[in-house]
């Protein structure tokens, strides 16, 4: 990591004051190429350490068969699968979203503090094309595919500060539309679209503030509306949509950039936030992903307690008892990578940042049937803060992100795990005697636009 020159006084001498301009100019540009954000809460990117100068400082910075041609790199590994190069991003990007259509098209948006473009992945020809751009440029927001097919993007950070702005994608007209605001400017909070097709977003920071605020959109109006707080105030923490319709929050980070074990669940029927068990190990920037049988298991992230260096323990939660119990670590401790339910049960952990502050080809999987993480090929490009999504076909679609080198990637790649036994399915949960949400009406949305964040010169850290 570079380190930054000082610039010492030298009165009122011209020169002096040219090189001091120039030297500010460079470093607004360089923070630009890199998406970094605002405030103690900064993404950490490839190779950038934590910030150590400011204590408790929060860096940071979530297939399918086709011909491919002659040059197609693929990296094999019998045990556990294939990553096989596919088409690139028209715009390299990082923080962005990617959310899978019901025509099995992928969209990519946002991305950087700067990126309002977008663009549609078509797994039939392993290529992407441009479609219209947000109307409100934004990364580390948050994008949710509505019942109407139509996708909700919601705060995030744009030209460097954190915006409130929500808009609609229209898959059939490939435009967008602006709705209603969030009440509460935010970035790298959470949205959950509930059993009543109602989207909540809970928690999130607004420059070195941390949230514990959460509302509700209603595709019915195109509008936002408070409900219940969370109990602790949170950010860069995850929200996991249960069986019996409770939404689970866990972990992230405090105001103080203090790492959290505490979850807690939500109840749509009465709007309010309880405490349920605590993580055996505080986290954020981790990874959690529902299981089959109801469980959530919870991988990776980063904790206060250790300078915010990648850790490798994993757990999971029973919805039924409401505890976590430790289970095998990942070969590789990581943050910021993606975790993804495989169509035979298995998770896959892709990328990240490794113990180096680097960024890493590491994949991984994880069987619920023995608790444990194998090794599987390496991705061709080393990357994190990329996006991770199940194909209709079973693939995985790895898209941009970070490189070792700190850059900006616009490389994608396929995941085809092997021909692997289906893991013998784990006791299911007994899913707890909570109310469900009631199902309210769904009408038609009338889209609109969405946020953005704050720069300085330094790439994404986080805790």
């Amino acid at each position: 990591m570079k380190k930054k020159s000082t610039l010492r006084s030298a009165g009122f001498n011209p020169r002096a004051l040219m090189i001091l301009f120039l030297c500010c100019a460079g470093v607004l540009i360089a923070f630009f190429a890199v998406g970094a954000s605002t405030g103690p809460f900064q993404r950490q990117g490839a190779g950038q350490r934590p910030n150590k100068a400011r204590p408790g400082a929060l860096t940071t910075m979530r297939a399918i068969s086709h011909e491919l041609d002659p040059l197609t790199v693929a990296a094999f590994n019998p045990a556990g699968g294939t990553w096989t190069v596919t088409g690139s991003l028209n715009t390299p990007r990082a923080g962005h979203t990617a959310t899978l259509l019901p025509n099995g098209v992928v969209l990519a948006a946002g991305g950087g503090a700067t990126l309002a473009s977008a663009e549609l992945y078509d797994p039939a020809g392993g290529s992407w094309a441009a479609t219209g751009s947000l109307n409100t440029p934004r990364s580390d927001h948050t994008a949710t595919l509505l019942p109407n097919d139509m996708v909700l993007v919601a705060g995030g950070l744009s030209i460097f500060i954190e915006t409130a702005s929500a808009e609609l994608y229209d898959p059939a007209s490939g435009t967008w539309t602006a709705t209603g605001n969030l009440n509460t400017a935010r970035r790298f909070h959470t949205a959950t679209l509930l059993s009543n097709g109602m989207v909540l977003v809970a928690g999130g920071q607004s420059d070195n503030p941390v949230t514990s605020s959460a509302e509700l959109y209603d595709p019915a109006n195109g509008s936002w509306t408070a409900t219940g707080n969370l109990n602790t105030e949170r950010t860069q923490h995850t929200a996991t949509l249960l069986l019996n319709g409770m939404v689970l929050v866990a972990g992230g980070f405090d105001s103080n950039a203090t790492s959290l074990a505490s979850a807690e669940l939500y109840d749509p029927a009465t709007g309010s936030w309880t405490p349920t068990g605590k993580l055996n190990n505080e986290r954020g920037t981790h990874t959690a992903t529902l299981l089959p049988n109801g469980m959530v298991l919870v991988a990776g992230g980063r904790d206060s307690n250790s300078s915010f260096s990648p850790i490798a323990t994993a757990e999971l939660y029973d919805p039924a008892s409401g505890t976590w119990t430790a289970i095998g670590n990942l070969s590789t401790a990581r943050y910021f990578h993606t975790a993804t339910l495989l169509p035979n049960g298995m998770v896959l952990a892709a990328g990240g940042v490794d113990s180096l502050f680097i960024a890493s080809a590491n994949a991984e999987l994880f069987d619920p049937a023995s608790g444990s993480w194998t090794a599987t090929s390496n991705l061709n490009t080393a990357r994190e803060s990329h996006t991770g999504t199940l194909l209709p076909n079973g693939m995985v679609l790895a898209a941009g992100g970070f490189g070792s080198n700190g850059n900006v990637s616009s490389s994608a790649e396929l995941f085809a795990a092997a021909s692997l036994p289906t893991p013998t399915p784990t006791p299911s949960a007994t899913p707890t005697p909570t109310p469900t949400a009631t199902a309210t009406p769904r009408p038609t949305v009338t889209p609109r636009p969405l946020p953005t964040p704050r720069p300085r010169p330094s790439p994404r850290p986080r805790p």
